[in-house]
């Protein structure tokens, strides 16, 4: 493996290190901070010039993760969703592209579902099983109509559809 390589899996390595430290912020905090997605979009293209995207797919790669962020916006508008959440769904969908946003969106909801169900669960059973924890991040997920921390949700889906991203595919082409 050349230095180039080398050099380039380490930057590919920043997507998924993002999602991650963005999905367990939000789990802890319910918050997910502005640097987190900043940082996705700026990492995006460096990389993308790096591993020799083509302009055009660099172009329908912002394309998607705008379009994300304005449908991000609605939801937040609407309530479902948090601000944090809208802005790392749409920086995740930047670095999905085309082939890898469908996936990612599929994988996102699932989780989203699945992770809602258990926290559900966990909320309603939590004061019988837990009844002496009183403090910290625990409690406030522990909140019976508390917020949903969906940014793992999207970390999740993001993690699983990392191979079929646009960029990760455009990296294996050219090696």
């Amino acid at each position: 493996m050349s230095v180039m390589d080398t050099l380039l899996l380490t930057l590919l390595g920043v997507f998924p290190a993002l999602v991650i430290i963005g999905g367990l912020h939000d789990l802890i905090t319910m918050k997910i901070p502005n640097w987190i997605s900043l940082a996705l979009v700026g990492a995006f293209f460096p990389i993308a010039f790096l591993i020799g995207a083509a302009p055009m797919d660099v172009a329908i790669h912002v394309g998607i993760g705008f379009a994300a962020l304005l449908v991000g916006m609605g939801m937040f508008a609407a309530g479902w969703i948090g601000g944090g959440d809208a802005k790392l769904l749409a920086a995740s969908c930047l670095w999905m592209g085309m082939s890898g946003v469908a996936p990612f969106l599929i994988y996102t909801g699932i989780a989203g579902g699945a992770f809602c169900l258990l926290l559900m669960t966990a909320r309603q059973y939590f004061p019988m099983v837990a009844p002496s924890v009183s403090q910290g991040w625990v409690i406030n997920l522990m909140q019976p109509k508390g917020d949903i921390p969906y940014g793992v949700a999207i970390a999740i889906g993001a993690l699983l559809a990392l191979p079929e991203s646009g960029l990760l595919l455009t990296f294996a082409s050219g090696r």
